[in-house]
């Protein structure tokens, strides 16, 4: 069985429950994705699906299903989340017990985009562009010891929300579908205080390198005014304005193997924030600091979490695999610029977009190694070698798809055709 018709088995379980017609649509779509059709036809859905091989018709159908179809994206992440967690080839990382939930806010920039439209910050621009802004929350798991995540949740944002906004709307969810056995892993986008108004049960976050915090008990008395904030607590030393801060002596010291070196370790438990007083009503947490040989700045880690360090420091390493989504869909399917300006659809493109790129991602580790040309003698299981064997073989139309991915036979001759659709009538 060739590559291609595998992949099209895998699409039939994830848009079989899509009402019919729509799922079809819906299976073309990913298809285009997935083969890099919108990386030849820079973002445009027409020119996208005519170079996947599409008919017209099939092609205004999968416009009409992406910009008013009725459909949840969350049907199609569910069926996919049941698909993947059958196989016996997926495993769940799990570090002292607990599992990596990580998360993340990506955002597709539109910035000629007109309409209520949120801005979000641009690395390369050093500025905040308008575009479509996406939560992501992935579970971390592993196929053969490569690490693969698996999409549970897409937040988008709603309107002309901020990318603060969408942030505090990301972590109330993860706060409300974090499992007992779960830890949120988040970057440095996010602090402790974010953590705690969203009420997030366990975290691992990361901290700027001049990061401070307070102990929980006042320090002796001297003249003056009675003291009412704990001891400053600083992780890492620093200077400031000519003159050396040193850091606070660590709490606990230690050490630990990985991948063939020693992480050296030093924490310092039971703080609060900053702008805290001293109250034992005030929620407690941990830093740890890890020294890697392999980089020149230490990490910084804040838990609420009262495990070794080495789990900590595992959980967030797994943390960059929600980084693999949205950089497969951008840059390796082409959707990082998109042509579709209805409010629906120019939302659920980016959405169909990451599920696209999990898939991918998934199937080319679950395939055997696919070579580019004759040149690629050792090659490896990457999304971008399947996205180019599937844009070589191109869609199987002699594949009989199942019963319920069909054309959806509607009566449609009593329905106004052409300009009489669309023409704007006087109210009576």
């Amino acid at each position: 069985m060739s590559i291609a018709i595998e992949t099209i088995q895998v699409l039939e379980e994830i848009v079989k429950d899509i009402p019919i017609g729509t799922n079809l649509a819906l299976l073309h779509l990913l298809w285009a994705m997935m083969s890099g059709a919108f990386l030849q036809s820079r973002g445009a859905l027409f020119g996208a699906l005519q170079i996947a091989g599409f008919s017209a018709r099939q092609i205004r159908r999968c416009s009409q299903a992406i910009r008013c179809g009725a459909w949840k994206m969350e049907d199609l992440i569910r069926s996919w989340q049941n698909y993947l967690l059958t196989q016996e080839d997926w495993e769940v990382r799990r570090y002292g017990g607990y599992t990596p939930l990580a998360a993340d806010i990506t955002a597709f920039f539109r910035p000629k985009l007109k309409g209520k439209i949120g801005k979000f910050f641009h690395h390369i621009a050093n500025k905040a562009i308008k575009g479509i802004g996406i939560g992501l929350i992935v579970m971390v798991g592993e196929v053969e010891g490569r690490r693969i995540p698996l999409i549970r949740k897409i937040l988008p944002a709603k309107g002309d929300m901020s990318q603060a906004q969408l942030k505090e709307e990301l972590l109330t969810l993860v706060s409300s579908c974090l499992r007992e056995d779960e830890v949120l892993v988040y970057d440095g986008g996010a602090s402790i205080g974010d953590m705690q108004r969203a009420k997030v049960e366990r975290y691992v976050v990361r901290l700027p390198i001049n990061c401070t915090a307070r102990r929980n008990y006042l320090p002796p008395q001297e003249r003056g005014r009675p003291r009412e904030y704990g001891e400053i607590v600083r992780p890492v030393a620093r200077s400031y304005k000519g003159r050396i801060l040193p850091s606070t002596s660590p709490s606990l010291e230690g050490e630990f193997p990985f991948e063939g070196r020693r992480i050296k370790c030093s924490g310092w438990k039971d703080l609060i924030r900053s702008d805290q007083k001293v109250s034992e009503a005030e929620e407690s947490f941990n830093i740890w600091v890890f020294y890697d040989p392999l980089y020149r700045d230490p990490l910084i880690l804040g838990t609420n979490m009262d495990v070794e360090p080495e789990v900590i420091f595992k959980l967030y390493h797994d943390r960059w695999v929600v980084e693999e989504v949205p950089l497969v869909a951008k840059q390796l399917l082409g959707l990082a610029r998109g042509f579709l300006f209805s409010p629906k659809g120019r939302v659920r493109l980016p959405q169909l977009a990451l599920l696209a790129a999990n898939i991918l991602s998934y199937l080319a580790c679950v395939f055997p190694p696919l070579p580019t040309g004759f040149w690629d003698r050792k090659p490896k299981r990457t999304p971008g070698r399947l996205r180019r064997v599937l844009a070589r073989e191109g869609f199987s139309k002699d594949y009989p798809l199942e019963g319920r991915i069909r054309k959806k036979e509607s009566v449609t001759y009593h329905l106004p055709k052409g300009v009489e659709a669309h023409r704007r009538r006087r109210a009576a």
